[in-house]
């Protein structure tokens, strides 16, 4: 790239030096400083990583500072992405993209305005793995999807997180928080949703914490923690998913898409790599399929990257902030179903991400 584009990351929380580590290693992104409302936080992040502590409002300030990182806990996404937009900087953030569709509006709405990209997590569709199962859908090697699955369930984070309140209370629970990972793959793989029909649950009103820094805390739940529910795609497919909190073990993949010509398996969404494997009529049983495309590390910054490389070619950012939004929309669509006992047509939409070229230099996104 011809010239790099400087970030800040306000939140120095767990999933910040995924971030940190693979920024390292993109093209056209350098990350300056940090911000937390802990300082000490930032400043241990900034002394690891040999960059600078601030203050948020010193990050914004900053007229070097071209995206802000937005590593926030799901309550806050929306805020700050505002202060951040209002600031003259782009903005990538962590998943969800918002909370309520009030919220995403408002921010979709001021980039718009002041002509500035937004993009969210997850960018692990960038990945070797959802890259290759992409070309495989493309090139036609299951023929014209028309079903699937896609499973992710557990018995949710109170046994390993050190902080696991904020995952039981609104903007948590599994569809909030891992529910971007499935359908941001779905979406990469099948473009947008068209409607959604449901039923939500929760297996109890408290949770007790037994990680060992939250050990013993009891954790309000506010959200359902049990989510089943079947999409219909605009393309057509119909696909079965299910996210819970509920579940002590799961034995399902995580996503198989089945085409008029054959079943693809498709690795977990939430990683960069996983096993790939395709069946077909006259085949015997399923067969495992190499990688056509890099990136099987844990790249999380790679969608900052894309944003970075997006704001000097022109094109649109594959991580949008608009495809956040859908997946927000669908999400929130599931409780509204359950409660109503309707289906609910989804009134946004968003481009299917364009998929990454083959034969890409490490760090490099674009030809």
């Amino acid at each position: 790239m011809s010239k790099i584009i400087k970030a800040g990351v306000i939140g120095c929380g767990n999933i910040s030096q995924a971030y940190f580590d693979a920024a390292k290693k993109l093209d056209g992104l350098e990350i300056k400083s940090c911000a937390d409302l802990i300082m000490e936080k930032a400043e241990a992040k900034a002394e690891e990583n040999g960059f600078l502590a601030v203050t948020v409002a010193e990050l914004l300030a900053d007229p070097e500072i071209q995206i802000v990182i937005n590593l926030t806990t799901p309550q806050a996404h929306a805020e700050v992405n505002l202060q951040a937009l209002e600031a003259g900087k782009h903005v990538h953030c962590e998943k969800p993209f918002a909370v309520n569709r009030e919220d995403g509006e408002k921010v979709l709405a001021l980039a718009q305005e002041k002509g500035l990209l937004t993009g969210c997590a997850p960018d692990t569709f960038f990945g070797g793995g959802l890259q290759t199962c992409r070309k495989m859908i493309d090139d036609n090697w299951i023929g014209k999807p028309v079903a699937g699955t896609a499973f992710m369930c557990c018995p949710g984070h109170e046994s390993w997180h050190p902080n696991p309140g904020f995952y039981y209370l609104k903007g948590g629970g599994p569809m909030l928080d891992m529910g971007p990972y499935y359908l941001t793959a779905l979406v990469h793989l099948l473009g947008p949703v068209k409607r959604v029909s449901a039923l939500c649950g929760r297996k109890a009103d408290e949770r007790l914490a037994t990680s060992e820094e939250a050990n013993g805390q009891v954790l309000p739940v506010e959200v359902n923690t049990h989510a089943a529910g079947t999409l219909e795609f605009v393309s057509g497919a119909i696909i079965t998913l299910v996210m819970s909190f509920d579940v002590w073990k799961q034995s399902i993949p995580p996503i198989e898409i089945h085409g008029t010509n054959g079943s693809l398996k498709v690795p977990d969404p939430n990683c960069f790599d996983g096993d790939i494997s395709i069946f077909r009529g006259g085949m015997e049983d399923w067969e495992n399929v190499p990688y056509s495309h890099g990136y099987t590390d844990n790249m999380r910054s790679i969608g900052a990257a894309d944003m970075a490389q997006a704001i000097q070619s022109g094109r649109p950012n594959r991580c949008s902030g608009e495809m956040a939004f859908h997946v927000l929309d669908v999400m929130l669509a599931f409780d509204e179903s359950s409660e109503s006992g309707t289906h609910i047509e989804i009134q946004s939409t968003c481009a299917q991400p364009q998929p990454l070229p083959l034969n890409l230099k490490e760090g490099q996104l674009d030809d």
